[in-house]
């Protein structure tokens, strides 16, 4: 993780990164936010992936609150149809569970796979794997943070960058729905 990403968790929880102790790490100072200031965080009521624009919405009553870049799977043309198939998933899930010791910076995990991912690969003997996330970079870098940015680097997660899913993390209700639409 990155001192700007630490930082920008720090300034959203209420903190600032002041002057770095002598180790070099960055010293928190609480601050207080005026009272309208916390309480204006829209909670979102759906979340939208488009794949092929390779953007996240995150929308309240059919407006957009934020949008995201995001990276996809390594495959990610077409739907995800089995496990090792590198595609991020389409169709209707929930954002069912939050892990914030995840290997990547932060994660929330997509109710995939759904009755349909189910019933298809059920058909065809096909493993239809899981573990499909909304997650940050990788805590352990194996690239340039500048990659991550430029590449669909995932084995079928949505990522965003360690900023964005700060925000997305504080944005989204237990259990929202998540359209991923082609």
């Amino acid at each position: 993780m990155n001192f700007r990403s630490l930082g920008a968790l720090w300034l959203l929880l209420g903190c600032v990164v002041g002057a770095a102790h002598a180790d070099g790490l960055p010293q928190a100072q609480p601050v207080m936010l005026p009272q309208p200031a916390l309480n204006t965080l829209p909670l979102v009521d759906r979340v939208v992936v488009h794949k092929g624009e390779r953007r996240l919405m995150l929308m309240r009553g059919g407006n957009v609150v934020r949008s995201y870049h995001v990276a996809l799977g390594l495959n990610p043309i077409g739907q995800k149809e089995r496990s090792g198939d590198f595609r991020t998933p389409e169709g209707t899930y929930r954002l069912e569970r939050r892990n914030a010791r995840s290997d990547y910076f932060l994660s929330i995990k997509v109710s995939y796979p759904n009755e349909a991912d189910l019933k298809r690969a059920h058909s065809r003997h096909w493993d239809t794997g899981g573990s499909i996330m909304i997650h940050g970079l990788p805590n352990y870098l194996k690239h340039e943070p500048e990659y991550y940015l430029a590449h669909d680097w995932t084995d079928g997660c949505i990522a965003v960058s360690n900023a964005d899913m700060t925000e997305i993390w504080m944005l989204t209700p237990d259990d929202v729905a998540i359209d991923i639409l082609p």
